[in-house]
């Protein structure tokens, strides 16, 4: 009998197979022969991360035949979403959705003008030491609250979402997974949502003014047990580079890829490749939510893949966060902060990555420390060679001096690859379309 090996998962709670052998079988005559696997029903294995932690992460793998959707369409995907009650439901998506397909003039009110928006609050005019308000600014805000309602979609408890065929996925919606338990999100291109109506805000950025832009491609909210895994995240069509600028600023229209946020817990996100991004993965966002974030945010992230990504890869506030085996690719052009953000109170457990840099970028720059906060960062390699990240950060950047030890150690990891070998495997098998 021959046994296909890769990094799978189990398909039930209850029975859970050893490394990469989940593959249904059927006995005929003296031989078994594998027949094909439903990747919609697979369930994230024993051990894998945190979302595996307690009653583990089986999505809709429970779903009757009734609560199995096929769509093609962002309405589709929507009615899915509410249809059929609290019952578990596995929504197949298949080809390219689009959330904004009628482009951003179809969200606009009545009367907004970009030209008289950009007239009325030009700096010149305006200043810098109060908010915009007047009749651009509340047809603006109409505007947004319109493609508000359109591209969020709220994920229920006991859902799987998975892309079905060759380059299937969602464009500009935004998945909304909050307060909800036992989520499953695979094999989907997510192209980020752009935001049709920035507002300026001009007491930013020091008083220079900013562009402030909402909508993450997928956010966990006060959820548990989420599993996200062999997704592309990327802003596809509409990169940071081909935004314009008004008033000396980038007109920023994009926010996070995946965030992280207000009490979710029991997070893995693995395999996935992120791309082309400047502020790709909050967990926790506000040094204010204590409340909510402590002794939560407990999120697994590793075989992942992040090329072209500027800053928060992640940024963690407050959480027990374990990272491994992930690939990090800075090209040569692109703008780069940093990977990992030390944030408050965060606990990051960041070991056996690889880190790819280009000429004049150097490894202490991998970290970004925002709060006191200490982290356990061993065994990572550099362009091939083991590097003390800490140590390296600690002498680049001499006023931001970095502790060692995170005060805990995760049991919950799948095979540890060599981090040498990281590039090879991780850049083969992470993203949409590369489930073996």
């Amino acid at each position: 009998m021959n046994v296909r090996k890769c990094h799978d998962h189990a398909m039930t709670r209850a029975v859970v197979l050893v490394g990469c052998t989940a593959l249904v079988l059927s006995l005929s005559g003296t031989g078994a022969q594998a027949q094909p696997r439903d990747v919609a029903r697979q369930t994230l294995g024993a051990g894998d991360g945190w979302a595996s932690h307690g009653t583990g992460t089986t999505g809709g793998a429970g779903a009757d035949a009734q609560h199995v959707y096929t769509v093609t369409t962002w309405e589709q995907f929507r009615a899915a979403l509410k249809d059929g009650g609290s019952a578990p439901r596995i929504i197949k998506v298949k080809g390219v959705i689009d959330a904004v397909s009628e482009g951003c003039d179809a969200f606009a009110a009545e009367g907004y003008d970009f030209q008289k928006y950009l007239a009325a609050y030009d700096p010149a005019v305006w200043g810098h030491d109060k908010p915009v308000s007047g009749e651009q600014e509340d047809l603006r805000a109409a505007s947004a609250a319109a493609q508000d309602k359109t591209i969020k979609a709220s994920v229920p408890a006991d859902t799987t979402i998975v892309g079905v065929g060759k380059g299937s996925g969602i464009r500009g919606g935004s998945l909304q997974i909050k307060g909800v338990d036992n989520v499953i999100v695979r094999n989907l291109t997510l192209e980020a949502p752009i935001d049709c109506f920035p507002q300026w805000d001009p007491t930013d950025d020091n008083k220079t003014g900013a562009w402030n832009s909402e909508y993450d491609g997928v956010v966990v909210y006060g959820s548990s047990h989420v599993w996200i895994d062999h997704n592309t995240l990327t802003d596809g069509r509409y990169p940071d580079s081909s935004l314009p600028a008004y008033f000396g600023k980038v007109y920023q229209q994009h926010d996070g890829l995946l965030d992280i946020v207000r009490g979710a817990n029991l997070v893995t996100v693995s395999w996935n490749s992120f791309q082309n991004h400047d502020k790709t993965m909050l967990i926790g966002n506000s040094d204010s939510a204590a409340a909510d974030d402590t002794g939560k945010l407990k999120v697994t992230l590793h075989h992942n893949r992040f090329e072209g990504i500027v800053e928060r890869a992640p940024r963690v506030r407050f959480g027990q966060v374990d990272t491994y085996n992930n690939h990090f690719v800075v090209t040569q052009d692109q703008a780069y902060a940093y990977t990992f953000g030390i944030g408050a109170s965060s606990q990051l457990y960041a070991t056996d990555n690889a880190f790819s840099l280009p000429a004049g970028v150097g490894a202490g720059k991998t970290l970004k420390k925002w709060k006191e906060a200490p982290l356990t960062a061993e065994n990572n390699y550099v362009n091939g060679r083991r590097t003390d990240l800490i140590a390296v950060h600690n002498a680049e950047i001499p006023g931001e001096i970095l502790t060692s030890g995170a005060g805990w150690k995760p049991t919950l990891r799948t095979k540890v690859d060599s981090p040498k070998a990281v590039p090879q495997i991780v850049d083969r098998k992470a993203g949409a379309d590369r489930i073996c």
